[in-house]
């Protein structure tokens, strides 16, 4: 399998620079953007994530689009055209990068500030622009801000949550419903769970106002970003760094779409970049999110305050979370199974982590 995934990636990536090089030739290009995520770390060192891809023409969510509107905003956003291999210059406080793109239009790096960042703000701006290549019918520079959250020094704690079956209904367990669900809503038309906005916002600003960081891991594809933030914002969630998957080839299995590897790495990366700060932990009980924060806290002792897990199983999983919780009770972590919010409202403010 090993060889066979080598091959597949190899192909792959030769044919997305092939595919962009024929365009380019053609003059077929569709004007080139920068997609920034959100960045996070500390005043010593950020981490930023970005993609540059062709333009694709995805209108403005409206509140009333129709089911056939909303699927073909979905299909630009899976049909997206990257652009390999381009060139992508990061500035933030006085540090600056140059970073290459992958094959698929994806950019990471690493950043360490040259000067300290405002104190009074969880977030701070990055600017990125496109260095490579120039698109002919765009002669001005392409530039765009990114966004960094970097938590403030008297935060009490920080927020991990899952997305799909915990803040919004998504039926990931069905993949029918699942697909209607995301081929034919948007970000109007997706709704949270009740209470959600409520609690999340609670939980960011905690027993004294204190602006604490919220992270969103999910195994929902980096496609799905720009209706995310949307729907975040549409529906007073507060916003936190979203660490998505990529679905992409990789040489030990054709597709790479392992939902536990890809959450346990990014739950990792969070608690050593704020090794000083304990973290809530929030998911559903539709997929491994109990198992997979059993293990962040084996891992991890005296890390973890609390975890609250979404009931979308109904009797189904509850013995099997019930024994989970029971361990984790003698690790000092207490797992609360609950069908609405209202409970882990209750619970949180009874422990102190809400005013």
């Amino acid at each position: 399998m090993s060889r066979l995934g080598h091959l597949i990636k190899t192909l792959d990536s030769n044919w997305s620079y092939f595919k962009f090089d024929f365009k380019k030739r053609l003059n077929l290009l569709d004007p080139l953007q920068i997609l920034p995520y959100f960045g996070f770390g500390t005043a010593d060192q950020v981490f930023l994530k970005g993609r540059v891809l062709e333009q694709k023409g995805i209108t403005g969510t409206g509140e009333h689009d129709s089911l056939w509107q909303n699927l073909k905003r979905m299909y630009r956003r899976f049909e997206s055209d990257e652009v390999p291999g381009a060139v992508v210059a990061v500035k933030f406080q006085g540090a600056y990068q140059q970073v290459r793109a992958d094959h698929e239009g994806f950019f990471e790096t690493t950043l360490r500030p040259a000067r300290q960042p405002g104190v009074d703000s969880l977030w701070h701006p990055a600017e990125m622009e496109l260095v490579q290549p120039r698109h002919p019918a765009q002669p001005q520079p392409v530039v765009v801000t990114g966004q960094v959250l970097i938590p403030q020094a008297r935060a009490q704690f920080g927020v991990i949550s899952d997305i799909d079956d915990t803040v919004v209904e998504t039926a990931a367990t069905n993949w029918l419903k699942m697909a209607r669900i995301v081929l034919f809503s948007n970000a109007y038309s997706r709704l949270p769970f009740e209470g959600v906005s409520q609690f999340y916002q609670a939980l960011q600003a905690g027993k004294d106002g204190n602006h604490n960081p919220i992270f969103y891991v999910s195994s929902s594809p980096w496609n799905l970003y720009d209706l995310l933030v949307d729907f975040f914002q549409i529906h007073d969630i507060p916003l936190g760094p979203l660490l998505l998957q990529d679905y992409g080839f990789e040489p030990e299995q054709l597709l790479y779409t392992n939902h536990r590897e890809h959450k346990l790495k990014q739950i990792k990366r969070i608690l050593l970049t704020y090794s000083h700060l304990s973290f809530i932990l929030i998911g559903d009980s539709g997929q491994q999110d109990p198992e997979i924060y059993r293990e962040v806290v084996h891992q991890y002792p005296g890390r973890i305050a609390a975890i609250y897990i979404r009931d979308v199983t109904l009797s189904r999983r509850e013995q099997e979370i019930k024994v989970i919780a029971e361990g984790l009770g003698r690790h000092g972590v207490e797992m609360l199974l609950v069908k609405d919010t209202q409970p882990a409202f209750q619970h949180a403010a009874a422990r102190g982590f809400i005013n």
